[in-house]
């Protein structure tokens, strides 16, 4: 059996990896990796500069979602995984240039805690008594269909908390628009929980007090002490980069092909003949590993309704400006992870990350690196801009932010990093389900033929791996269903 993989990222990786493993068991198969660009990786890139592990693309992934974390197992990598320093792990909104943090007991979107949110400056008086009485809010009985992640929470805790709650943790998770991404898929727990509970605070106080009652009865008496809490966030302490290596390195360098890009393919009696610099050959399986939109302009040939359907996943585009300080020569940085940053404020930024204090040991003694994210559907156009421009922009308005007195506007970065990713993260919007249930559909009549990334069922590196190595186990082994999945259908992001 021969196979194609089309993209070398998370998910085309994990892919080849998964086939490269039933090889060595003994499946009579061979696998081809086409990458267009040159180097593996995607969106996972890491660069070391003096001591400081600067990330590129994604800093980390969900402990929470096993995928990612059992990969690193099996690569060997255990030893280098680095939970996020979570007793530091406090979260700022930028409010008319003022930090002001994110209340305890914010659960996600929805607040759990009545005094604490009584108390934050973040909201209005009006925005508090609203988030007071959501708890009375009765069970939705009708179904309206999909709707937005702004709507839902407008209709429980108001437009403000949709301003300064909602789509500034989106945008930081998505680069999108809390008005435009699908609430069915983005958060179901919501959706579900607001058509049995009515009241979103009550139905998250359920279901933590459920999780806590279900973890003490399944956990034995600890021997001394509480168990330490799993961290929110899991790294690498080389970098995601090290994950990338470690795969690479694991797979056979006969099957690779860098800088070689896909220029058609199409279907044919015995599989897929695929066109890759000028030589076709027969494949007879095809993993598509791309971005959607890439997908859509390969298949146009093959399927008209699909590619219609993968052509319309929207996407957005993300900057990321890394910048290395003397720690010694910056005033008091606030407690802390970082800060969020709300659309109606105007800013380049979307968040910032102090990335010394979130993970500790990827930053040598006495430096401070901060991690700026910008772009998203609002700022699409600083794409064009130079990194000068860009590098300018966010030490600027981190000294407007933080003030003069922590950063002052003449002292210059040691380090200073750009990285562009140009439609990259898929945008779940309102109706995004029922058209993943189409593209499935269609898929399903095309023999030989999976899909896998971050446009279908999960954007995060988890999740793309999970659907890599599920496509590779698929055609493979097309009688193993989706059940074995080593993970379900992700809940929220």
């Amino acid at each position: 059996m021969r196979i194609a993989i089309v993209g070398g990222g998370i998910a085309g990786l994990a892919a080849a990896f998964e086939l490269e493993r039933a090889r060595a068991q003994g499946a009579a198969l061979q696998y081809t990796l086409f990458e267009s660009r040159s180097r593996f990786g995607g969106s996972l890139a890491s660069e070391i500069v003096h001591g400081a592990v600067l990330e590129e693309g994604p800093d980390s992934f969900l402990t929470e979602k096993p995928a990612a974390a059992e990969l690193c197992r099996e690569l060997g990598l255990e030893s280098d995984l680095l939970p996020s320093n979570d007793a530091a792990r406090k979260t700022y909104v930028v409010v008319h240039n003022r930090l002001v943090p994110l209340p305890d007991g914010l659960m996600f979107l929805v607040p759990t805690k009545l005094a604490a949110t009584a108390l934050t400056p973040l909201f209005s008086v009006a925005t508090k008594w609203r988030m007071a009485l959501e708890l009375l809010h009765p069970p939705r009985l009708d179904h309206p269909g999909d709707e937005s992640v702004a709507a839902l929470v407008e209709r429980h805790f108001g437009a403000e908390a949709v301003d300064r709650l909602a789509d500034p943790l989106l945008s930081g998770i998505y680069g999108g628009d809390a008005a435009q991404l699908s609430a069915a898929a983005v958060l179901p727990r919501l959706v579900e929980m607001e058509t049995r509970f009515g009241s979103l605070t009550r139905g998250m106080l359920a279901a933590h007090h459920k999780m806590q009652s279900h973890a003490k009865s399944h956990s034995p008496a600890p021997k001394s002490g509480a168990p330490s809490p799993r961290p929110v966030f899991t790294a690498l302490r080389g970098g995601m980069s090290q994950l990338v290596g470690a795969l690479v390195a694991r797979l056979d360098p006969a099957s690779l092909r860098l800088n070689l890009p896909v220029v058609a393919m199409e279907r044919v009696a015995s599989g897929w003949k695929i066109d890759a610099g000028g030589a076709k050959d027969l494949y007879d399986g095809l993993i598509m590993a791309v971005p959607a939109w890439a997908a859509a302009q390969l298949l146009a040939a093959v399927d008209a309704a699909l590619t219609g359907d993968l052509g319309a996943i929207p996407y957005s585009s993300s900057i990321t400006v890394n910048l290395v300080y003397d720690e010694a020569r910056l005033g008091r940085l606030p407690l802390g992870f970082g800060f969020l940053v709300p659309v109606s404020e105007g800013r380049a930024m979307l968040a910032c990350t102090f990335a010394h204090r979130k993970f500790l040991g990827r930053t040598p003694p006495g430096k401070a690196v901060f991690r700026a994210f910008l772009g998203g559907v609002h700022r699409e156009a600083l794409l064009a801009q130079s990194d000068e421009s860009l590098i300018a922009t966010v030490r600027r308005e981190l000294t407007e932010i933080l003030g003069p007195r922590t950063l002052p506007p003449i002292l210059e970065p040691e380090t200073a990093r750009v990285a562009r990713w140009s439609r990259a993260m898929a945008q779940y919007a309102v109706g995004h389900r029922e058209r993943i249930e189409r593209i499935t559909a269609r898929v399903a009549d095309l023999p030989g033929l999976r899909l896998a990334g971050n446009a279908y069922d999960g954007i995060g590196i988890p999740d793309c791996i999970r659907l890599g190595r599920q496509a590779a186990r698929d055609l493979i082994a097309p009688r193993q269903s989706s059940a074995e999945s080593p993970e379900a259908l992700p809940s929220s992001p």
